[in-house]
């Protein structure tokens, strides 16, 4: 409840470009989709999407095997706003990737920036075992962590930096390491933050 109370007061008093994290079109997370072999009959959740533009980019390519994850609602009412008649397209789920939640099975895993903020070993296993309980085989895991020459802390929290190794070696040898980015975002006032994204095969 702690973690929920935080992001929410995080959405309910910050606007989109007052976040650190905000992208007017997540073109690196569509590349790594389209690499894996993206197309509109894909199912893809984004886990803690928060009121991400991704959502919105895949609907405008018709894709309508979406959800959406994350443990704030007020985040999840900002998206679902923006997105107007197109809202009732995403399964929209408020809940911890840690905690309890379930959902058909899916061919893309997308993480941008969540993965990271579980410094409790506990908490990464159970991410762990939920996204093995979503993720076909065969299916792509897509994971965006601060590198480890990028920020130590983000809103206030504690974050785990990851090399792509590093995040290979935590998430597991079923997920096949098949593309690493670094990745320089620029955040709405102009700072950069070190990124990385790597890219999984599910093999087993």
């Amino acid at each position: 409840m702690e973690r929920k109370a935080h992001w929410n007061a995080v959405y309910d008093t910050r606007s989109e470009r007052d976040v650190s994290w905000f992208e007017t079109l997540p073109d690196v997370s569509l590349r790594l989709m389209e690499a894996a072999g993206l197309n509109s009959e894909s199912c893809v959740i984004d886990v803690g999407g928060g009121d991400s533009h991704l959502v919105d980019a895949l609907a405008d390519r018709g894709l309508d095997c979406l959800a959406v994850l994350d443990l704030s609602g007020a985040a999840l009412d900002r998206a679902r706003n923006r997105l107007g008649t197109k809202a009732s397209i995403p399964i929209w789920i408020e809940a911890d990737v840690a905690g309890e939640w379930s959902l058909k099975p899916m061919d893309i895993w997308h993480d941008r920036a969540v993965f990271h903020f579980l410094i409790d070993p506990h908490d990464r296993t159970r991410y762990g075992a939920h996204l093995r309980q979503t993720l076909k085989v065969g299916g792509t895991v897509i994971v965006a962590t601060f590198a480890p020459d990028g920020p130590e802390k983000c809103s206030g929290l504690l974050v785990v930096r990851y090399s792509p190794e590093e995040l290979s070696w935590e998430l597991g040898p079923d997920l096949l390491l098949v593309q690493a980015v670094a990745h320089a975002h620029m955040t709405p006032w102009g700072a950069t933050q070190s990124f990385q994204y790597s890219r999984f095969v599910r093999t087993a």
